[in-house]
Formats: structure tokens, C-alpha cells, sequence
């Protein structure tokens, strides 16, 4: 039996680590940016202008909370969603007579 995400030999190749390293990336530059918005669109009336104090903190405050928790599922779906592709692709290498796409009938020619 072999790892999920892993090739047939059980090791991934050089390809694969260099995807994953990008999609780490992505997900967390992607998340840091997503939560820095939210962040700043919740608590940014509070710090620009000059709310009363429970207004102000409450403010803050929610931006706070809302901003690691949209950074946590941001990173989690993107992962999630990457390795069920990943998955998806490696099932398909274990089946190379399976098209990507399905055929198109009557198209011959790439130009029709």
C-alpha cells in the first residue's frame, strides 16, 4: 500500500516536492493577505477615526478574532483542495489509457 500523494515506488519525485512547496506558498501568502483585509476593513474605521471606546474595542477586537480564523481556513482549503487534485492526478498516471478530456465527436482537426 502506498501514502496518499505519493507515487507508486512510495517516494515522491523532485516535480512533486517542488508543487507542494509551491502550494504552501501560495496558501500562505494567500492567507496572510486574505486576513490583513479583513483585518483592516473590520478594525480600520476604529483605528482611523475617533469612535467611542466600547465602539473602538469592540471593533478591534472582532477583527482580531476574524482575522486568524479566515487565515486558518484559507490555508486549510487550499491545501484540502490541493490534495484531492494531487490525488486525482496521481490516480490518473495509474491509468494512462483514460483521456484527460473526454473525446469530442465530429472534431478532427484542431482548427475546426
Amino acid at each position: 500500500m502506498t501514502e496518499a500523494g505519493t507515487t507508486g515506488q512510495g517516494r515522491r519525485t523532485q516535480a512533486e516536492r517542488d508543487a507542494i512547496t509551491v502550494e504552501i506558498g501560495y496558501a500562505l501568502c494567500s492567507a496572510a493577505f486574505a486576513a490583513a483585509v479583513v483585518f483592516g476593513a473590520v478594525a480600520g474605521p476604529a483605528l482611523l477615526f475617533s469612535l467611542p471606546g466600547t465602539v473602538e474595542r469592540l471593533l478591534v477586537g472582532a477583527g482580531l478574532v476574524l482575522a486568524p480564523v479566515l487565515f486558518t481556513v484559507r490555508v486549510v482549503s487550499v491545501l484540502l483542495r490541493f490534495g484531492r487534485s494531487a490525488g486525482r492526478s496521481a490516480a490518473q498516471l495509474d491509468r494512462p489509457d483514460q483521456p484527460d478530456q473526454p473525446s469530442q465527436p465530429g472534431r478532427t482537426r484542431p482548427d475546426s
